[in-house]
């Protein structure tokens, strides 16, 4: 065998030793799968932002009183979950991260805002509901907690509806006897209608306050929170307030005319004055 050949016979060994091997050809099994559960394709979030709320339907409070869900509405803004309270997990971080928020906050439940906690599971009783409640309450130190923090408990119409018209989807899970469903809590103005949602289980204690001075239509809250309502606005699609720029440059501008005329006021009153003492001497 000639050199040649030799070295081309090598020179194919080593192309078939260090080619990648080609991956057998799958079946054709028609379209993708979804790589969600059956169960979690039910869950999720629909903003219906400037929706109201039923407000007739009923419920039961955590001291068993039959009760509507306007009696929470009307007066102030309403902070407003959808949770169950014996869930293992997620529901008690839902509460805990809204207990962290307000705690930052000097606005004050039952006087400044109110907040509203319904339970998804139709199977809990007001004892479910009084059990968390005095868990939740132990970790929010205000006075006004207790009579501003509100935990129903209600039959499964009533739970539907009130779900379908904050767009909150959720699926119940046989084989482990839990709900599936996202995290979320909304900010509700005193009429009933949707403001703003809030995702996840941690919320920004500046957004939420100026969600609730916002749904309140300014009526709590101070000077600072309408400067900055004014140069920040929520954007629905990130879930927090954003800066707007044309607003800053104009309230910047404001401010800028404020100095100067006062500067330009303060040294006519002082030229003035010497003048005035230059004609007497």
């Amino acid at each position: 065998m000639n050199v040649s050949l030799q070295s081309a016979i090598r020179m194919l060994v080593m192309v078939l030793v260090l080619s990648p091997a080609l991956p057998a050809q799958q079946p054709d099994t028609g379209p993708p799968q979804s790589a969600l559960p059956p169960l979690l394709e039910q869950v999720g979030i629909d903003q219906k932002l400037d929706q109201s709320v039923p407000l007739d339907l009923a419920f039961r409070d955590e001291a068993g009183r039959s009760v509507t869900l306007g009696q929470y509405f009307g007066k102030r803004p309403v902070l407003f979950s959808l949770v169950y309270y014996t869930c293992p997990m997620l529901c008690s971080q839902v509460l805990s991260g809204t207990t962290s928020a307000l705690s930052v906050l000097k606005l004050e439940p039952g006087r400044d805002f109110e907040i509203v906690s319904v339970s998804i599971n139709p199977h809990e009783t007001p004892a479910d509901a009084a059990r968390k409640k005095e868990e939740v309450i132990a970790r929010y130190h205000r006075s006004g907690a207790a009579a501003g923090w509100h935990f129903l408990t209600g039959e499964q119409p009533s739970i539907d509806a009130l779900a379908k018209a904050v767009g909150f989807r959720y699926a119940y899970d046989p084989k482990t006897g839990q709900y599936a469903h996202a995290s979320a809590i909304m900010v509700l103005t005193p009429e009933g209608r949707i403001a703003q949602y809030r995702f996840g289980i941690e919320y920004s204690p500046k957004d939420l306050r100026l969600g609730l001075v916002e749904a309140s239509e300014n009526k709590i809250g101070n000077l600072v929170d309408q400067v900055l309502l004014y140069c920040y606005h929520f954007d629905p699609t990130a879930g927090r307030y954003t800066a707007v720029a044309m607003n800053i440059l104009r309230l910047a501008g404001a401010a800028t005319v404020l100095i100067l005329g006062t500067f330009i006021f303060v040294m006519l009153r002082r030229d003035a004055a010497h003048s005035r003492m230059g004609a007497g001497g």
